[in-house]
């Protein structure tokens, strides 16, 4: 007879009955369960990975499969393997955060939006000082190309698809005339990341967009100005109060 407890208990990526067959592209799918499996705590940092052999009947591939996936999760920071020793979960502080996957994973499963919060604070950390720079290295030319991307955005500000675009469009030409490499690459993988989540990018009220327009501008007078600390300011409060408007209360709030 059935235990129905048993029956009613939950599999997991890691702990299921049965060997389960990813998608096409095996590796790849491997790999994400790996992450999503220690991202959200599934598996607990310490924790040692079963036996290669466990893994390749658990996920239905090939051990060489399940040597490669792991292999590349390793290089994401996630696990160590070491010889003798087996393979074993690291502390959240060791993962590159920055890798796409594991990104996408800890935005996919932010339910305090803590993720998303933090990653508000480092934009406008980065974009601040990119708005500060593009001040120092104002143009008639450049100037003329953020009020093109700017009246875009006046343009388009009752298509809301297009909008987000023409505001995206606004925040990189900002970068682009800051001249610097590392800011951007970073500040793009993490935007592009968040993009991903319907949290991040709200349904904005009229109102919150036309706040928007304001603070883009803001941002705008300062570059035109040469006022490298107004429009450090202005960058850093535009997305501080954006990410504000369209915040929803979670249930940790």
């Amino acid at each position: 007879m059935t235990d129905p407890a048993a029956a009613q208990a939950p599999t997991t990526v890691l702990g299921a009955s049965t060997p389960r067959t990813p998608p096409a592209r095996l590796g790849v799918a491997v790999v994400h369960d790996l992450v999503e499996a220690i991202v959200t705590g599934e598996v607990q940092p310490g924790a040692v990975l079963p036996p290669e052999g466990v893994l390749s009947q658990t996920f239905g591939v090939s051990r060489t499969v399940i040597r490669e996936s792991v292999k590349r999760v390793e290089e994401k920071g996630l696990l160590t393997v070491a010889q003798g020793r087996g393979t074993s979960v690291n502390e959240a502080s060791a993962w590159n955060v920055l890798d796409p996957v594991v990104l996408s994973a800890l935005v996919e499963h932010d339910d305090s939006l803590g993720i998303l919060d933090e990653l508000a604070v480092v934009r406008g950390v980065l974009e601040g000082s990119m708005a500060n720079a593009a001040a120092g290295r104002r143009t008639a030319e450049r100037t003329a190309a953020l009020q093109h991307a700017l009246d875009h955005m006046h343009e388009t500000i009752d298509d809301f698809d297009a909008y987000s675009q023409a505001d995206v469009d606004f925040h990189f030409t900002v970068m682009e005339q800051s001249g610097t490499r590392l800011a951007p690459t970073i500040t793009r993988i993490l935007f592009d990341r968040a993009r991903e989540s319907s949290r991040f990018v709200g349904a904005p009220a009229a109102e919150a967009l036309r706040l928007t327009l304001e603070e883009h501008q803001a941002v705008l007078d300062a570059i035109e100005a040469g006022d490298a600390a107004g429009a450090q300011r202005a960058m850093e409060h535009h997305i501080a109060e954006a990410w504000a408007r369209r915040r929803l209360p979670t249930a940790r709030d």
